[in-house]
C-alpha cells in the first residue's frame, strides 16, 4: 500500500483536490489528493498487466481494506473494472461495496464482465437492493439503469425500484444519494422506455421530491424528445 500511495502522490494535483472535495462533501477533504480521472484508469491498467505476469499481487491490495484516500478507493473500483472473470469481478465488487463512502466511486464501479454475464448479475442486484447500506443500494440501482433498461427491461423493475424512494429529509445524505440514483434511474427510463415509464410517473410511484428531480433531469437530457419533454412538464 506504500507503494501504490507513493504513485498516487506523484500524480497529485493540490488545486483538482480542492475542487474534487467540493463534489463529495460527505469525504474528508484530507483524504483527496487531486489524482484525475484518467491517471487513476491508466495506473489501474498497468497494475492489472503486472498481475498477469506476477510483478503485482492484485489479491492484497484489494484485501487492503479501507483505504486511507480517496484516490485509493478510486483506483479500486477502475481496478476491479479490469476483470475479465464475472464471479472473481462480483465477489471483488461485494466486498468492497461496504467500504464505500460516496457516490463518485459507488458511480466508477463498473465492469464488461457484468455486462457478459446479465442473467447471472440480475441475482446479485437483486440482493444490493434490499441492503441498509447507501451506496450498495445506489450501486444495485445503477446496475439496472446501466443494463436493464433496453432488451431485458421490465416493468417490474420500475416497481422495484420506485419502492427505494426513501422520505426527503433536508441534509440527509442517505436519503439524498439513493434518491438521486432513483430520479436519474427514471429519468434514464423516461429516454428508452417512455410509454412504460410515464404511466408509472403519472401513477405516482415516487415521492414528490424524486418524481421533481425526475422530471428535471429528464426535461434537461438530449435523450428525450421535445415531445415528451412538453407532456413532462405539464406534470
Amino acid at each position: 500500500m506504500k507503494e501504490i500511495q507513493d504513485r498516487l502522490l506523484l500524480l497529485k494535483d493540490e488545486k483538482y483536490a480542492q475542487f474534487q472535495a467540493k463534489l463529495i462533501p460527505n469525504v474528508p477533504a484530507r483524504s483527496v489528493i487531486g489524482v484525475r480521472t484518467p491517471a487513476l484508469k491508466n495506473l489501474a491498467k498497468e497494475l492489472h498487466k503486472k498481475s498477469l505476469c506476477g510483478e503485482f499481487d492484485e489479491d492484497i491490495f484489494f484485501s487492503e481494506l479501507p483505504h486511507d484516500l480517496f484516490e485509493e478507493n478510486q483506483l479500486h473500483s477502475f481496478l476491479i473494472g479490469c476483470q475479465k472473470d464475472f464471479l472473481r469481478t462480483v465477489n471483488e465488487i461485494e466486498r468492497f461495496l461496504p467500504f464505500v463512502d460516496n457516490w463518485a466511486t459507488c458511480d466508477q464501479l463498473c465492469s464488461n464482465a457484468l455486462k457478459k454475464n446479465k442473467r447471472e448479475l440480475f441475482s446479485y442486484i437483486d440482493r444490493w437492493l434490499d441492503s441498509s447500506h447507501t451506496y450498495t443500494v445506489r450501486f444495485g440501482i445503477k446496475m439496472l439503469m446501466n443494463y436493464f433498461l433496453d432488451d431485458d427491461f421490465s416493468e417490474g423493475h420500475l416497481n422495484r425500484v420506485g419502492a427505494l424512494c426513501r422520505p426527503h429529509v433536508q441534509n440527509a445524505d442517505d436519503n439524498y444519494y439513493v434518491n438521486m440514483m432513483i430520479s436519474w434511474y427514471f429519468a434514464t427510463a423516461l429516454a428508452k422506455q417512455w410509454e412504460s415509464s410515464i404511466a408509472y410517473l403519472k401513477h405516482g410511484g415516487l415521492n414528490e421530491w424524486c418524481r421533481r428531480k425526475t422530471i428535471q433531469k429528464a426535461c434537461e437530457s438530449f435523450r428525450v424528445t421535445d415531445e415528451h419533454k412538453a407532456v413532462l412538464k405539464s406534470l
